[in-house]
């Protein structure tokens, strides 16, 4: 139980000096070209589109369609490919599809990103081929991209896609998630790595953003456009007016 606890305590101390750390940036306007593109689109008329692949898919999840969030987005999936295209359903599985590049020009093509429209991808290690071939879709449509990422990992592991590009180094903006190499953040025993904290950093960052984009709508005058929680009086016909407005359809 003593060495349980050590770890429990020591990983504890690895989230909070990263989130400390974001507060710190944030508080410090590191955020803020990131969330005047957002609130920009969504005066705009713009929806914010976010894409994750594997766990960074719960990034994707923070932004898009959750209670306390933004109405305007919409959340983009691998899967898409294949409830939305004709991609069938066993090519899902592995994580041959997230590594492959000839997928992210039907991906766009299917989410149907609309000119004023910001792309949000999150990818800790911002190499695999579908993630860059996306951001690469979008800055050729003429969207802006706003990146998270592990800086110590991306710069330290070879590109997947046939560009040589990363996805720092395609967005408009990027926000280093601050995971570290491999993402796991202690070890236990005979070094064993252990204790992923990119999740954890990828949802608050999320957070910030949508925190930031409502505090640009307040000052302004205006009320946010925000998702109230479903599972309280009026949460529904709250959030479906709102959805209604700004044209969002919830299918998945």
């Amino acid at each position: 139980m003593t060495d349980f606890t050590t770890a429990l305590h020591d990983f504890a101390a690895e989230v909070r000096t990263r989130l400390a750390a974001l507060e710190d940036l944030a508080a410090g306007g590191g955020f803020d070209a990131a969330i005047d593109l957002l609130t920009d689109a969504i005066t705009s008329g713009g929806v914010l589109y976010a894409f994750g692949t594997g766990h960074s898919e719960a990034f994707a999840m923070e932004i898009a369609g959750r209670a306390g969030g933004l109405i305007p987005t919409k959340k983009i999936a691998l899967r898409d490919l294949a409830l939305q295209g004709d991609l069938p359903i066993a090519e899902l599985k592995g994580a041959n599809l997230e590594r492959n590049p000839d997928v992210a020009d039907r991906l766009f093509e299917i989410a149907e990103v609309g000119p004023h429209d910001v792309v949000l991808i999150a990818s800790n290690s911002g190499v695999n081929g579908s993630i860059v071939g996306f951001a690469l879709a979008a800055k050729r449509a003429g969207n802006p991209v706003i990146a998270v990422t592990s800086y110590d990992h991306t710069m330290q592991v070879q590109p997947k896609h046939p560009s040589g590009s990363r996805l720092k180094d395609i967005a408009d903006v990027a926000i280093d998630n601050l995971a570290p190499y491999g993402d796991a953040s202690i070890t236990i025993g005979a070094d064993v790595p252990v204790g992923a904290v990119s999740s954890i950093t990828a949802a608050f960052i999320a957070q910030v953003l949508t925190l930031g984009v409502a505090e640009r709508f307040v000052a302004k005058g205006e009320t946010a456009p925000l998702y109230l929680s479903a599972n309280i009086p009026g949460g529904d016909e709250h959030n479906v007016a709102l959805e209604q407005q700004y044209g969002i359809s919830r299918t998945a």
